[in-house]
């Protein structure tokens, strides 16, 4: 995958006209996508100049359609992330862009300008994918936990090598955090019992995360297949029913769009939802005193759900806001690649953590 990655920033990596990549086109769902497509965006300003990416997913031909408007048939490769090599959404769009390509350059175009992440060599050969553009992934490992693999190719080529290992050296630091630091000051433990207290104490059926910066907007979609499809179950281990709630419904929009949108339900609503405020101090687009803004903002808004109108303050009984609505901060210096791998992993043992409390089987790929 580095060599991949290096190939295509250098240049050397070429479509079958011999003119450089300048375009990198994802095929996947689920799993082979959501990660993914999260974590380009979240480090668009680490992206290579010159190298534009894009995702294909559903099955309805739109994502397909407007892609291909857009992109260059002599620059573009196209990686296609499928672990059976039989999903219908992913060999749907696949078999469009293979005819697409044949169009355009013939079984040249598909030699040179797609790669396949699977473990189905022969359905691979039946493709055209040629052999030297083919990466394995380990099948044991569901979809939502992958984007550490060969998966992630389409960030590495996004983002270059460096910052892609960037990324796996901050997951591996939380990764080494979990695995040594005591239960009272581990950040999954922690996230996971203030879950679970919200979950099964406080009776919260959601779960809102809101980022403050628009880079993660993708994240609250990334952790919805994430834990609701590793947690979202019923039966525990040993095939028994479980006897309290498990996973709740995961939402969440960044702020302060979301203000505008469904925060009066936060503050005042029936409804009892566990919040996560994601916050980074520091800008990466130059614009401090605009980002300063949504600093105060997100601030103000844990302290209000905490507080509320204890003295009565606002001029009718429509407008008060009684208080009492904890939210958990998680505030870091900067979204940069090891910060956003440290961010996934943080969330990926807080996955475990409740598993185990619910004994439910996290990693299961029914």
């Amino acid at each position: 995958a580095g060599s991949f990655a290096e190939s295509v920033r250098s240049g050397a990596w070429t479509g079958h006209t011999g003119k450089p990549i300048r375009t990198i086109v994802n095929i996947g769902i689920g799993g082979s996508d959501l990660g993914i497509a999260m974590a380009v965006e979240a480090l668009a300003e680490y992206r290579l100049s010159g190298i534009s990416t894009h995702f294909i997913s559903n099955i309805d031909g739109v994502d397909l359609a407007h892609t291909l408007k857009a992109v260059d048939p002599e620059t573009s490769l196209f990686v296609i992330c499928s672990k059976s090599f039989t999903t219908l959404e992913t060999l749907t769009n696949a078999q469009a862009v293979r005819d697409w390509l044949l169009r355009h350059g013939g079984e040249a175009a598909i030699a040179a300008q797609c790669i396949a992440i699977s473990t189905n060599h022969s359905a691979m050969d039946d493709f055209g994918i040629a052999s030297d553009k083919r990466l394995a992934m380990w099948d044991w490992v569901g979809g939502r936990f992958s984007l550490w693999s060969a998966v992630g190719l389409a960030i590495a080529l996004s983002v270059g090598w460096k910052n892609f290992r960037a990324m796996l050296d901050g997951a591996h630091a939380l990764d080494e955090h979990f695995r040594n630091a005591p239960f009272e000051s581990s950040l999954p433990v922690l996230l996971g019992l203030i879950g679970i207290w919200n979950r099964n104490f406080l009776g919260a059926g959601s779960h809102a995360v809101l980022p403050y910066d628009d880079h993660l907007a993708r994240f609250p979609a990334f952790l919805q297949q994430l834990e609701m499809e590793s947690n979202g179950k019923s039966v525990r281990r040993n095939g028994t029913p479980v006897e309290c709630a498990t996973c709740p419904i995961v939402w969440g929009e960044p702020g302060s769009n979301a203000q505008h949108s469904f925060y009066q339900l936060l503050h005042q609503g029936t409804e009892a939802v566990a919040i996560d405020f994601l916050l980074p101090r520091s800008s990466v687009v130059d614009r401090q005193a605009q980002h300063d803004l949504a600093v105060a903002n997100c601030l103000a808004q844990t302290w209000a759900l905490a507080s509320g109108d204890p003295a009565g303050e606002a001029p009718s009984t429509h407008q008060r806001y009684p208080g009492r609505r904890g939210s958990s901060l998680l505030l870091f210096e900067r979204l940069d690649p090891a910060t956003l791998g440290k961010l996934v992993a943080l969330y990926e043992h807080k996955v475990l953590v409740q598993g185990v409390i619910w004994d439910v089987n996290s990693f299961d790929q029914y």
